[in-house]
């Protein structure tokens, strides 16, 4: 895979476009998972002018990675997460990739990192993704957030199925920040904690019609 010329500090995989362009997917892995877990991910949603940047998360989980501890001690790790996410994001939006033309991917702990960092992140990206996931504070969040966050456009799914991280609880939590004023499209699925082929779908043509 090829490697970007720049000071990065989390352990990355990079999938150039296939047509030359300054758009970006940042894409955040699950605990126990890695970038390797998502390479598959870029060539099922086939848009030929999307460069993919997959992320190893900081901590090591067993055979892979993990962003932050288990419960109850999830804040140091989301909090130490996000100021590397900061320092990658701000490097690769200085001059390689456009920030407005860009999105934030996450499943499961990488989706609470797509909420809990995405919006409390300096800049706005086109789109943030948050798979099979949970937020750890809701109402902190709305106190904390970037409030230009709010112009961008979220997409929310979760599983009714999901035996991980209960259906009810995202549910609930995505509403809060709904109610606060975030766009967010909240879509479920008859799934248990993974991504199905009609969630795929859904989500190419999500993010192509940010830009039509």
């Amino acid at each position: 895979m090829q490697q970007l010329d720049l000071n990065l500090e989390l352990e990355y995989i990079f999938m150039p476009s296939k047509v030359p362009s300054k758009k970006l997917m940042i894409i955040l892995h699950g605990r126990g998972d890695s970038s390797d877990g998502f390479k598959g991910f870029p060539p099922y949603l086939d848009i030929e002018n999307m460069n993919y940047i997959l992320f190893d998360a900081p901590f090591e989980y067993f055979t892979g990675f993990s962003w932050y501890q288990l419960p109850p001690e999830q804040l140091p790790g989301i909090e130490y997460s996000s100021t590397l996410l900061t320092h990658d994001l701000d490097t690769l939006f200085e001059s390689q990739f456009n920030v407005e033309e860009s999105f934030l991917f996450g499943f499961s702990q990488g989706s609470l990192l797509t909420f809990e960092f995405g919006a409390r992140y300096g800049k706005v990206l086109a789109g943030y993704i948050a798979i099979s996931g949970y937020i750890y504070d809701a109402p902190k969040l709305l106190e904390d957030m970037n409030q230009d966050v709010q112009k961008g456009k979220w997409l929310c799914s979760h599983g009714t199925s999901d035996g991980v991280l209960p259906y009810e609880t995202s549910k609930d939590q995505v509403e809060v920040l709904q109610d606060g004023g975030f766009d967010i499209e909240f879509v479920t699925y008859d799934k248990d904690h993974t991504i199905v082929e009609e969630e795929l779908k859904m989500i190419a043509s999500w993010v192509k019609s940010t830009f039509s």
